[in-house]
């Protein structure tokens, strides 16, 4: 199994104070294993985090983390959300991962 920094991606966007924070962290996770956003199987999500509107995902897989970085725009959609929203997704590098651990 792939270093979990590997497999693991920083969501930016994710629309903070809407909702309860484990109903946010569900509804990525739907978004993320989703064939139709290249996603795949997600072993966590991590939210909050210190960085407001901003989450961790991490897969089983590092070919899934490949494939989510290559779609063009991620659009968090959901019927308890008001309307779509746009996230960031970017590679977690091994410096944002040591940040993380240190939250943790």
């Amino acid at each position: 199994q792939a270093a979990r920094s590997t497999r693991t991606i920083v969501v930016a966007g994710v629309p903070a104070g809407l909702l309860q924070d484990d109903v946010i962290a569900d509804i990525l996770t739907i978004h993320f294993q989703m064939s139709r956003n290249n996603g795949g199987d997600v072993e966590e999500v991590t939210y909050p985090t210190r960085n407001k509107g901003v989450a961790y995902v991490t897969f089983e897989d590092q070919e899934v983390v490949e494939r989510v970085l290559k779609k063009d725009q991620h659009l968090l959609q959901d019927k308890r959300l008001s309307r779509l929203y746009p996230l960031t997704v970017t590679r977690c590098d091994v410096s944002s991962s040591l940040i993380h651990l240190i939250m943790l």
